[in-house]
């Protein structure tokens, strides 16, 4: 199902080069003057882990090079990615902080609480099986981790102030590739399950999880949809057949998993007083970018920069076994899984608008 809103990728892609090079070590945008962003804090999987899976015992980690070559100080921190991730982009977007730590991350100091973090582990989803499947951190455990946090902040800055913070912060929820991809159709984990079925589990479990939140005070929440899965490398290598096109079927699971979860938020709208849950549409676009590269100034969309780029993810992508491409930013994705930081820029230049403007 496709967002509401009057987006037209194609206009946005004369600006888009400009636009990514542009970016400050604070580039905010201009948020409207009634406004107020003190934190963004983040649930979910890879795309928006920065570093929870990094002291798990589970092969879906990446605290190693080549990971992290295009970090600050070329470090690998445990972001599934050459470089920063969305949450780290969003909240520099939003005037916060150029980097979200993870909730787990030994050198965390008090103030990085009171600006936001990541609760989100590599690997894990709305079906409670999923992040079993790997030994990762639950969605409900991120839950456990967050209870904790909001029991530090108020230790920090009181009731009130707390409750200010949870109601006025960005928590994104980035779930459910992992659930199609891996669960349902490369471990038939669920085979009770069609995926008509499977994707109302993961709207269902998903929609709980936001009303879970609400109930700690949290009224500013962008759900992500699932992107175009089936067009990810490593799923093109598995079910795209011998000329690895788009796994249709897995991108056919994915609007009717966006359509239902769109539809769940509308419901919570109208029944929770005070929350603005979104939702965001990452499929089209990331979709346009993959079919159309060089509109966006990449050269590669088909295969991952590291290694042959085919199935290298976490573990299988590292410095011993795997190369990396001579120049990252011709890439869509980084390795088979997971997109570039030029790629995760690109989206939340396209996006940023809807954060900031449908909370006010």
């Amino acid at each position: 199902m496709k967002d509401n809103s009057s987006w037209s990728w194609s206009s946005w892609k004369i600006c888009l080069l400009s636009v990514l090079f542009l970016t400050k070590t604070i580039a905010a945008v201009k948020l409207p003057p009634n406004l107020i962003v003190p934190a963004l804090i983040a649930f979910g999987d890879s795309i928006v882990d920065t570093g929870m899976n990094n002291n798990v015992k589970t092969v879906v980690k990446c605290d190693f090079h080549p990971y992290g070559i295009d970090f600050q100080g070329g470090v690998a921190t445990g972001r599934f990615c050459d470089g920063r991730v969305p949450a780290d982009l969003l909240a520099e977007e939003l005037g916060i902080k150029s980097i979200v730590p993870a909730y787990l991350d030994p050198n965390l100091k008090s103030k990085d609480l009171l600006t936001g973090v990541s609760f989100a582990s590599g690997g894990s989803g709305y079906d409670p099986i999923t992040p079993k499947l790997v030994a990762v951190i639950s969605l409900e455990d991120q839950l456990n981790y967050f209870e904790e946090y909001i029991e530090k902040v108020k230790n920090i800055v009181g009731e009130e102030k707390k409750d200010f913070i949870l109601a006025n912060s960005l928590f994104l929820l980035v779930a459910g590739s992992d659930d199609i991809a891996n669960t349902y159709y490369t471990i038939h984990a669920r085979p009770e399950y069609d995926i008509d079925s499977y994707t109302t589990l993961m709207s269902d479990s998903a929609s709980e999880f936001v009303t879970k939140l609400y109930g700690y005070g949290v009224r500013r929440v962008a759900v992500f949809g699932a992107p175009p899965i089936g067009c990810v490398p490593s799923q093109r290598t598995l079910g795209g057949g011998i000329m690895r096109d788009c796994a249709e079927t897995y991108n056919e699971a994915a609007k009717l998993f966006n359509s239902k979860l769109s539809q769940k938020l509308d419901s919570l709208r109208k029944t929770l007083p005070g929350i603005k849950p979104i939702y965001i549409n990452i499929y089209d676009p990331l979709f346009d970018i993959i079919q159309n590269p060089a509109n966006y100034g990449f050269q590669v969309a088909n295969k991952g920069c590291c290694g042959t780029g085919a199935i290298e993810v976490a573990v299988l992508c590292n410095k011993i076994t795997s190369s990396v491409c001579p120049d990252v930013s011709s890439h869509v994705f980084w390795d088979s899984y997971h997109p570039t930081e030029k790629t995760y820029k690109v989206l939340v230049s396209l996006l940023i608008n809807k954060f900031v403007y449908q909370f006010v």
